[in-house]
């Protein structure tokens, strides 16, 4: 999803560094336009390296690309946080008097505000019109929290906090409809996304892992939330924020995967399941309780054996637990190198076969590939039909929400 995060300048700028963190985190493609009075509180260094996007406040910057309109007419979402009093007024009064301003007159995708004042301004009479005005237009304005504001004050006006901030946001665009940018066909619906790469260990301070980073996943979890579900993410050791409105799990090898997956699906009535996480195959026969040394001597060259043993195949045995109902729908994913025996499109069907589960989503990986990068692509593929979906270059969120458009009609 394509977003456009405005800061107004005031002191609870800062936060917005979090709420674009949550956004990028989740998948999102995030161009900041900070005023420039924001730009004395967060410089735009700062918003640079957060989001990976040039940031600017001034109508006459790469002019050529009349940025004041494009932002607007490409966004899926709008979201100001911080939003003063100055901008709010200026907002409900239609100026456009820098790049931000600019942006929320051609902006036809959902809008978001979140104020953040002192109590003084968020209660005068000028801004409760101004607020007014603005929710009369279709603009969502969240109330303020209250409590400490700048220096002693205490009361409403402080920005609410940027977990609730970026939930609100995904809520006006999954009410907007197809037209505003998520669809709400998951309402109602229970679905479990696995994430992240599972870890076995070796001994206390050593393990055999994967370069998997947990964006992919992350990034069908929040596709899932704005979509409406109730999501259950199984994280396996990953460092990204948490999407809004999904309750994590955090795991750490694959047994415990299997473990906490398998009492989901039995505390409730789970519909899909998607197995994004990359899950060991092997895993040390024993566990040494203390570090494994190397021999200090001379003459002692020798390197230790580790025996491994093969770990459950999570995704199969879904596949065999399963009724005759073939409940939950069960997506899986194969990140395959391609190797001297077939490319990956043809590990990709082979693996369809001895998995059985509904949808598979096939991608290349490597050293310098897919693993903690932003953008990917991936095939999906069906059981029993030769068509294969190819998705990419594209960002991962633009991935998630291509296999919730393929899963979703089938819920029933």
């Amino acid at each position: 999803m394509r977003v456009v995060l405005g800061v107004a300048g005031g002191i609870a700028a800062y936060k917005a560094c979090s709420v674009l963190r949550l956004l990028t985190e989740a998948g999102h493609e995030v161009t900041v336009v900070p005023t420039a009075s924001a730009l004395r509180f967060v410089g735009a260094p700062t918003w640079e390296a957060l989001s990976g996007r040039p940031v600017s406040s001034e109508v006459w910057d790469d002019v050529p690309q009349v940025p004041h309109v494009r932002l607007g007419q490409r966004a899926d979402l709008v979201l100001v946080a911080p939003a003063t009093a100055d901008l709010l007024a200026r907002a409900a009064h239609g100026l456009a008097d820098d790049l931000l301003t600019s942006t929320l007159l051609t902006a036809r995708c959902p809008v978001v505000l979140a104020p953040a004042m002192h109590t003084e301004m968020w209660l005068h009479p000028a801004t409760a019109a101004n607020v007014e005005t603005l929710r009369s237009r279709g603009v969502r304005v969240v109330e303020p929290a209250s409590g400490r504001l700048t220096g002693a004050d205490t009361g409403p006006g402080r920005l609410p906090e940027p977990e609730d901030i970026v939930a609100a946001a995904l809520a006006a665009v999954r009410e907007s409809g197809p037209d505003g940018g998520h669809p709400d066909d998951l309402a109602g619906r229970h679905v479990v996304v696995t994430a992240g790469g599972t870890r076995e260990p070796l001994d206390p301070v050593r393990f055999l892992g994967n370069r998997s980073s947990g964006k992919q996943g992350y990034a069908v979890a929040a596709e899932a939330a704005a979509r409406g579900a109730r999501v259950s993410l199984v994280s396996a050791n990953v460092s990204l924020a948490v999407p809004a409105g999904c309750d994590l799990l955090e795991v750490g090898t694959a047994l415990e995967l299997q473990e906490r997956v398998g009492s989901v699906l039995e505390a409730g009535d789970v519909d899909a399941v998607v197995m994004a996480a990359a899950v060991a195959d092997f895993r040390p026969a024993a566990y040494a309780e203390a570090k494994i040394k190397k021999g200090h001597g001379p003459d002692d060259e020798e390197a230790p054996t580790i025996e491994l043993v093969r770990n459950p195949d999570v995704l199969a045995d879904l596949v065999s637990a399963r009724g005759d109902d073939h409940r939950p729908y069960l997506v899986g994913f194969a990140a395959e190198t391609g190797d001297a025996s077939g490319d990956v499109l043809s590990l990709a069907r082979a693996k369809l076969q001895r998995k059985g589960c509904d949808l598979l989503v096939a991608n290349e990986v490597g050293t310098d590939r897919t693993f903690g990068h932003d953008d990917t692509t991936v095939h999906l593929l069906k059981p029993g039909e030769d068509e294969v979906t190819t998705v990419g270059p594209a960002t991962k969120a633009q991935v998630a929400r291509v296999i919730w458009d393929h899963v979703a009609p089938v819920l029933g």
